[in-house]
């Protein structure tokens, strides 16, 4: 079996399309590979118009089984190509795109799935939005990237480690620090004094001492579905005179002064006082993305929808408990055992890429005192339930073994992959008949 895999992100052009459209793709690839290439070769193309019909045909000529999986929302997935092709995608809505808006055919998804035929996608929620927009047996199945087995051996082995007081990091990028930097230098451009930050200043490395009860979130500040916004205003209020309370944001994006200036000003105004707030922008070497890890208490998500949530699932792989709604993928994996959950609400919305911007769909919004008071709780039983922690900390293993582990994603793409070449070989058979 030939597997033919294409993001338009790769490992050359990462690096510039952080926090761009559809840059996560590239992640949730590598992690797809290793599991895809126990199933049967794979190639990784560059160019689909240009190799993948070649590659195809190469195949049918030996009688070899072959299929393109394209990790791209439908709209970006080639629909003419001979090779049998699957759209891997994420998608994080109550409805499907199912309009030809902005005199593009593809935009109406159902055009799209249909001629490809099959697809895969990261969550049941997601499963059962294209299914009421197709068919009920629709081929499309669940299978999140399988991040399981890489951060759950980190987490063993931070487990192995004493425990200590303090985690210190080294980042190679801008650190800001609530309790360093003058917060006035963010205020409104009349109220605006003291000194802000170089921008054009040389990328150097900084040293991050992390303590207390640390909660860390992984995002790109420029995706409007990450509501960042509630998760900062929350943790300011509730924690205002909390000084062992320290909330780590690790922003994903290729612009500092874009990714850094909005949620500066926001912090600004609302002045976090005892509690701490600390932006990280910048690269994290293995060894110190595990050190945050082993600082951090509770991983934090306050987003409208998550596809699937790739760092929610890493750090919970590792043991870290989490504070975040119940919703869309993360209904698939969390649960009042392994997190703080946060009540929402629905909330009409238009698709992200709709120039339209029409309201065809639904999002979650989070219900903000709920946020705070699962800050309250979280931070409780952190300083003073060990028991409790524990118990969660291994439920969050737990529990994201069933999601997202190798095994996992294995078997369900196998049983998939055999169920759509058989699917063919009965086509290919009546076509010559």
């Amino acid at each position: 079996m030939l597997i033919i895999i294409h993001s338009e992100t790769n490992q050359h052009t990462i690096s510039r399309n952080l926090g761009r459209s559809e840059y996560s793709y590239f992640f949730v690839l590598k992690e797809y590979r290793p599991v895809l290439e126990r199933l049967g070769r794979v190639i990784e193309v560059a160019d689909p118009n240009a190799e993948v019909d070649a590659l195809y045909a190469d195949c049918r000529a030996r009688g070899e089984p072959c299929v393109f999986l394209s990790f791209s929302p439908p709209h970006r997935t080639p629909v003419h190509l001979a090779c049998p092709t699957v759209p891997v995608f994420a998608w994080e809505f109550s409805t499907i795109p199912d309009e030809p808006f902005a005199n593009d055919p593809l935009n109406d998804w159902r055009t799209v799935l249909k001629a490809c035929g099959a697809a895969i996608t990261h969550s049941t929620y997601t499963v059962n939005a294209v299914r009421a927009a197709m068919t009920r047996d629709y081929p499309i199945v669940a299978v999140p990237a399988p991040v399981w087995d890489r951060f759950a051996a980190r987490g063993v082995q931070l487990q192995g480690q004493p425990v200590v007081d303090s985690v210190r990091l080294i980042i190679k990028g801008l650190v800001v620090d609530s309790r360093r930097i003058e917060l006035d230098a963010f205020a409104p451009a009349g109220l605006r004094c003291g000194t802000g930050i170089d921008f054009l200043a040389p990328i150097s490395e900084q040293e991050l001492i992390l303590d207390g009860v640390v909660y860390t979130s992984v995002f790109n500040p420029r995706d409007g579905r990450k509501n960042w916004e509630d998760m900062i205003s929350a943790f300011c209020a509730t924690f205002r005179e909390t000084d062992d309370a320290t909330l780590v944001l690790k922003l994903t994006h290729h612009d500092a002064e874009e990714a850094l200036t909005d949620i500066l000003h926001y912090v600004y105004k609302n002045q976090p006082r005892q509690c701490r707030i600390v932006l990280i922008y910048g690269y994290l070497a293995d060894a110190d993305y595990e050190r945050l890890v082993q600082a951090t208490r509770y991983v934090v998500n306050t987003s409208y929808g998550e596809g699937q949530c790739l760092p929610l699932m890493e750090f919970m792989s590792c043991g870290k408990p989490a504070v975040a709604p119940c919703t869309t993928a993360m209904i698939d994996y969390l649960n009042a055992e392994n997190a703080f959950l946060i009540e929402s609400t629905e909330e009409f919305t238009a698709w992200p890429h709709d120039p339209r911007s029409a309201y065809r769909t639904l999002r979650y919004a989070t219900n903000w005192a709920s946020v705070c008071a699962a800050y309250r709780a979280s931070h409780a039983v952190a300083k003073n339930d060990p028991q409790r922690y524990a118990q969660m900390s291994a439920q969050a293993v737990i529990s994201l073994r069933g999601f997202c582990s190798q095994w996992v994603a294995e078997q369900r793409l196998q049983a998939f992959l055999a169920q759509l070449f058989e699917a063919q070989a009965v086509q290919l058979e009546e076509g010559e008949a």
